[in-house]
């Protein structure tokens, strides 16, 4: 695992900080033990895990740079710096826990609503010495409407959670105005995010180019589909999940 997250940080152009790498693969290590007796990955390779998971999560490291067209490689601080950054949907801690070992400078918040992966999370933290990451047990939606997280982060993430439109719903609350949202998508996403430009437009946001780009050491190709916030979220968003399920903005 150590080689491939090593090499593949190396092809994308990531210059991990000093002991990240090895961070990473004790996470690794943790996520595939815990996984025997609680569900947190589909995935149960190490080495799919380092790719699938590490360097798919750590491409978002990348976006800045290709948004403003700049090549050459990313180093810390990577545009993440000192950001506070909350992880919507966060599952086993992607791709939240990746930026934060990558870029130890984030204030990084965790949101899940399954209570047994947050105490996992804490304990992986514990684990590996992270400081400034918050796990909390909670429904986005209904965290997004507390006054602590509205318009609180400089970035949202989200990796796998919902479609698109309902995905905006969830996470633009949280980002303040000049934030950013980061959405990974897959690369035949293009008609689900079509359908969430009316979303964008009411939630304050203004839709990116999207970033395709390859999984070092795959044949997989995903995509960063990034709004930016570019106006207050309004009043009564958003809305409870069975609501935003049934009538997608």
């Amino acid at each position: 695992m150590k080689d491939i997250v090593t090499q593949g940080l190396q092809e994308m152009g990531i210059t991990p900080p000093d002991g990240a790498v090895d961070k990473l693969v004790e996470y690794g290590r943790l996520l595939l033990e815990q996984n025997k007796v609680m569900n947190l990955t589909a995935i149960t390779e190490p080495d799919q895990v380092a790719r699938l998971h590490f360097l798919d999560s750590a491409a978002i490291l990348k976006w800045d740079a290709e948004q403003r067209g700049a090549g050459g490689r990313t180093t810390a601080p990577t545009w993440l710096a000192n950001k506070t950054v909350i992880d919507v949907g966060t599952g086993a801690g992607f791709p939240g826990m990746v930026l934060k070992i990558l870029e130890p400078s984030i204030s990084l918040t965790l949101v899940d609503s399954l209570g047994k992966r947050v105490v996992w999370l804490e304990k992986v933290c514990e684990a590996l010495s992270l400081d400034g990451v918050r796990c909390l047990h909670a429904r986005a939606e209904e965290l997004a409407l507390d006054p602590g997280f509205r318009d609180g982060f400089d970035v949202a993430v989200s990796r796998a959670v919902a479609a698109f439109p309902a995905l905006c719903e969830l996470c633009l609350p949280y980002t303040k105005v000049g934030g950013r949202f980061a959405a990974m998508k897959s690369v035949e996403s293009g008609e689900e995010v079509q359908s969430g430009q009316n979303a964008v437009k009411r939630l304050g946001g203004r839709l990116l180019k999207p970033h395709d780009y390859p999984i070092p050491g795959t044949e997989v190709t995903h995509r960063l589909v990034g709004v930016e916030k570019t106006a207050p979220t309004p009043k009564g968003l958003p809305r409870s999940w069975g609501k935003i399920k049934k009538s997608p903005l």
